[in-house]
């Protein structure tokens, strides 16, 4: 039994998300058969580490001892680590990673509410904002599917800042922030999140924030949340269907608002973070792919691509992210 409230309702979290029998074991991973897990699209491979311990989920039994196989014996934080990942298993496409932090009332560091006005949830009070950032910058967002009451800052009439938070299973409260482009770097994401928080808080709900880019991990520190672990959602080539250690090619996806740019893991086995100056939001559904040249890829969407290099703020963006939508 572990002595963390907070780790242990986040590991209830995710092991009842998991769809199947796992358990959190030091030190390890647990590895399960789940084709409905929702820690992952249909199909792939989730892995989700909290504390010291990790679970998986695989679609069937081969997928499963190719995970067990390829990430027994790894440090926990490898376990989630594209680069690493990349080079013990046959990775075809991966999602993440994206780090898991969680608040409660005692350490929940609230910031003043006084331009924080509380609104139903809904189109009627979001549709300008929503219009007012790239089609994928909205839906990324989650904002369209939070269930609790939305907060919202305005400027006038027009709402310029929002957040609230999707009911999930085990009385977690997912949240989602987004701010219009040109009033970001003015706390204003603080401020709405916290008001977000309080009312999960309030209804004894735990605030789960997830995110990559450091920008928005610095948000959800200054407000009091613990990061206590990752998720990596990677989708395997078939057992048998060719060798392991990323020697797989595919082609990328098409679409007609993406383009791929190379990503090479390198010594380290680290990813190479975004430059919190450098754009003004960054999902943290990042998607890599193996090219026809065989080099891991990361997809730019349109919107980043257009987005100034000099923006001064990144974004932060809370969202559905790469699991499937929790209904």
């Amino acid at each position: 039994m572990i002595d963390d409230p907070l780790l242990d309702r986040a590991r209830r979290l995710w092991t009842g998300l998991a769809g199947a029998p796992v358990a959190f074991k030091d030190a390890a991973i647990d590895v399960t058969v789940s084709p409905r897990s929702l820690l992952c699209p249909p199909g792939w491979v989730g892995v989700v580490g909290l504390g010291s311990a990790a679970i998986g989920t695989a679609p069937d039994g081969d997928t499963a001892e190719i995970v067990r196989g390829g990430l027994s014996g790894l440090p926990l934080t490898a376990m989630t680590d594209p680069a690493v990942v990349d080079g013990r298993l046959p990775v075809v496409e991966i999602l993440g990673p994206a780090s898991l932090a969680y608040c409660d009332v005692a350490g929940f560091r609230p910031v003043g509410f006084g331009l924080v006005e509380m609104v139903p949830a809904g189109p009627a009070e979001l549709g300008v904002l929503l219009a007012s950032v790239p089609a994928e910058d909205a839906g990324e967002s989650g904002l369209a599917e939070v269930t609790s009451p939305m907060f919202v800052v305005r400027a006038g009439s027009e709402v310029i800042a929002a957040a609230g938070y999707r009911t999930w299973p085990s009385s977690t409260a997912h949240v989602s922030v987004l701010t219009l482009p040109t009033e970001r770097g003015r706390g204003y994401a603080r401020m709405v999140a916290a008001a977000a928080v309080s009312h999960a808080l309030d209804g004894g709900l735990l605030p789960q924030w997830r995110a990559r880019p450091e920008a928005s991990r610095r948000v959800a520190r200054a407000l009091g949340f613990r990061e206590l672990g990752s998720q990596l959602s990677i989708r395997l080539l078939p057992a048998g269907a060719g060798p392991s250690g990323g020697s797989t090619a595919t082609s990328a996806p098409s679409s007609s608002n993406v383009s791929w740019t190379a990503y090479r893991p390198g010594g380290s086995n680290t990813l190479p973070e975004p430059d919190p100056t450098a754009r003004d939001n960054i999902s943290d559904q990042e998607v890599r792919s193996r090219g026809a040249d065989n080099r891991l890829t990361e997809v730019v969407t349109a919107g980043d691509r257009a987005r100034s290099p000099n923006a001064p703020h990144v974004r932060a963006r809370i969202g559905n992210g790469p699991l499937p939508k929790i209904r």
